[in-house]
């Protein structure tokens, strides 16, 4: 892996929470799905494109971007050894060849010079320690003209996991989630601070629209509970506290969850997001 400058994600994508999410890589898309098409649309691919994908994961986004550049290529890069696996393991049982993916600090790797005709990310820009330098580096690796796309999440309380977790509070020490400006997944939440990074990373025409789509959190409300619960954050509420005030968070967790089963018994939640769109300066 090329130099690492936000070396506490590293370790944490490199340990449980990088292999819990490439164990649970189908729940995790079925949780954030509904924002690749408008994610992939904004990026306004075409089909020779060369396109980079940030924080890649386990490289759903990587391959559909893939799929709409037949005769370009899609490159995914990730901090986590484990998410990549999956991601190289998903691409050959699917057998899409345009498509590579690297283990790297998208703040620091060494990109070349106009690589990429496009940048994308699905919640991946979101941890940098100095998002300035992260940014302005991304946008070393466009083109001239090249476009960045990604999304991130918008204000805490508009998204339904957040809710559901704050269910708890009178259960669990919660405390903050995340708070805006921070690394962390609200780090991007509010609107003008999008905009003052990314053009003091120098891009131009930054657009911010709201996004919103229902994720599926699992097949019934318990099914639900247990897996949020074991997330990094719910993990991390659970194991301060003792068997019997766990045993009554998950209850009171699952009949919050209730309210959000469909008919056909799934829960689905709605994230709210921002999608975001810039462009790197074209050559003068």
């Amino acid at each position: 892996m090329s130099d690492v400058a936000n070396t506490e994600q590293a370790r944490a994508w490199n340990g449980p929470e990088g292999t819990h999410w490439a164990r649970h890589q189908d729940r995790w898309n079925a949780v954030n799905e509904g924002f690749d098409e408008p994610l992939l649309d904004a990026a306004a691919l075409t089909g020779t494109h060369r396109i980079l994908d940030i924080g890649c994961g386990s490289g759903q986004t990587t391959r559909l971007a893939a799929l709409r550049a037949p005769r370009g290529h899609a490159l995914g890069l990730d901090l986590s050894a484990p998410m990549l696996a999956e991601a190289r393991a998903r691409a050959e049982r699917e057998g899409i060849t345009n498509v590579s993916f690297t283990q790297g600090d998208a703040q620091v790797h060494p990109f070349d010079a106009g690589a990429f005709d496009a940048a994308i990310s699905r919640f991946g820009v979101i941890f940098f320690a100095d998002p300035v330098a992260a940014f302005a580096n991304i946008g070393r690796a466009l083109t001239p003209g090249g476009r960045l796309a990604f999304v991130c999440p918008a204000e805490p309380e508009r998204n339904g996991w957040v809710v559901a977790v704050n269910s708890l509070r009178a259960i669990l020490p919660v405390g903050d989630l995340g708070r805006p400006g921070l690394p962390g997944m609200f780090s991007l939440a509010d609107p003008d601070r999008i905009r003052e990074v990314l053009t003091a990373a120098g891009y131009t025409a930054v657009t911010v629209n709201r996004a919103q789509a229902d994720g599926e959190w699992g097949e019934g409300a318990e099914d639900a509970a247990d897996f949020l619960l074991n997330t990094g954050p719910g993990r991390h509420l659970m194991d301060q506290t003792d068997a019997p005030t766990q045993a009554r968070a998950r209850r009171t967790l699952i009949d919050h969850l209730r309210a959000h089963e469909t008919p056909a018994g799934t829960v689905l939640l709605r994230s709210t997001s921002w999608l975001v769109t810039a462009d790197r300066p074209t050559a003068p």
